[in-house]
């Protein structure tokens, strides 16, 4: 990504705050150029050619095409006779949403931001903040549609809490539970079936009532909100896998979760297998994306606090996570997994982990992975809770 220079060769950077600054939809040579700088951060173990092409790839899915992705640029251009420079950039995918607010269900839209990235050269001169600060106001009526409103958006900082808290993304529960990969069939629990790309539709439409039927129940003090895992938001990770685990080892990783249990009283899951470039710390991981109990009377939700589940009695419910976790266990062994993450543990889940760990524990993420809300609707920020902040959000 070029410098702001001047004839002789002296680099000028603007101000931040200067009325030559804008924020602007990134032409495809801008958005390139920004690829291109950020590979180094996210292209994992993927070459930058091949990095450049998966991005083309996840850029044609379900949930990207037809204007679901969009890219920002914060450009400085000082008159009309110049070409405009590429500060910074991010892009920020659309989103399917449900609201919960005063007895009501609102199907709504909201934006996740994704890709966020300074050049080292342009860093420390306030310009990720101004994009953030302009982009946030953007994104309230951005691809609003007359019958769904923009009533929040969502990112998942890896630089900390602080930073996206100033511009308006404030920090929510960020923790998970880890399990290591196992051979361990576990003949005492449930047993299991693959799930496969055919089975995802179904499932989806029986999760998205599922929440729509627990966001109706009465709860007149907060508003709830929740991202759709909907087949599109679950396909976008696996075509992204799907990618990755082609180019590397020219494999098919066709087996996308598992199920267990009878129609109607089904627990189920979907992962997704994540490849970290070797020169990182961070494990290969399989991510569990959304963890579903079809029982209407399961009311088990609330963030497990870090010393419990052990005690939690062996449910059917704790059971049948277990048996998913455990397949979880033997697909990480498969892949060459380090470790099986779930998100935002409740109690149920914690002690499903801990049937199969005894040592699981929750652990909170203070840097990477935040999640973080920006709330666009009625009253704060700090009256809405999030439901169903798992992976399958993260973009």
């Amino acid at each position: 990504m070029g410098s702001i220079g001047e004839p002789n060769g002296h680099v000028e950077l603007p101000d931040k705050e200067s009325s030559a600054i804008q924020l602007v939809i990134a032409t495809p040579d801008e958005y390139r150029t920004q690829q291109e700088a950020n590979s180094t951060e996210w292209r994992g173990a993927l070459s930058l050619e091949a990095y450049l092409r998966r991005e083309v790839h996840l850029a044609n899915t379900s949930l990207t095409e037809d204007g679901g992705l969009t890219c920002w640029a914060l450009v400085y251009q000082p008159s009309a006779d110049r070409k405009r420079q590429v500060l910074c950039g991010c892009e920020t995918i659309r989103k399917k949403a449900l609201v919960s607010q005063n007895g009501k269900v609102e199907e709504t839209t909201a934006h996740g931001v994704g890709s966020v990235f300074c050049p080292p050269a342009h860093r420390g001169k306030g310009y990720a903040g101004r994009m953030m600060a302009d982009l946030g106001k953007r994104l309230q009526s951005w691809q609003a549609e007359e019958s769904r409103r923009v009533l929040f958006s969502v990112l998942y900082s890896d630089i900390g809490k602080q930073f996206y808290a100033r511009n308006g993304w404030q920090s929510f529960p960020s923790s998970h539970v880890a399990l290591p990969p196992s051979t361990d069939t576990k003949q005492d629990l449930p047993s299991v079936s693959s799930l496969k790309s055919t089975d995802l539709a179904e499932l989806c439409a029986i999760d998205e009532k599922l929440i729509h039927a627990r966001l109706l129940k009465p709860n007149s003090k907060r508003c709830e909100v929740a991202l759709v895992p909907d087949t599109s938001a679950i396909r976008w990770h696996h075509a992204r896998e799907e990618f990755v685990i082609k180019e590397l080892f020219n494999r098919d990783p066709d087996v996308k979760g598992a199920v267990t249990g009878e129609v109607g009283s089904r627990v189920w899951c979907y992962w997704t297998r994540v490849y970290t470039n070797p020169q990182e710390e961070a494990p290969n991981t399989l991510h569990i994306l959304r963890l579903v109990v079809e029982d209407e009377s399961f009311s088990d939700f609330s963030p497990a606090a870090a010393e419990q589940g052990s005690s939690h009695k062996a449910t059917r419910t704790v059971k049948a996570i277990a048996s998913l976790f455990a397949a979880a266990q033997q697909e990480a062994t498969k892949w060459d997994m380090k470790e099986v993450q779930i998100w935002n543990p409740t109690s149920t889940t914690l002690a499903a982990a801990q049937m199969l760990e005894s040592t699981a524990v929750v652990q909170h993420r203070e840097n990477e992975s935040i999640a973080s809300l920006r709330w666009y609707g009625e009253g704060s920020w700090e009256d809405v809770d999030w439901i169903c902040n798992e992976k399958y959000g993260w973009c």
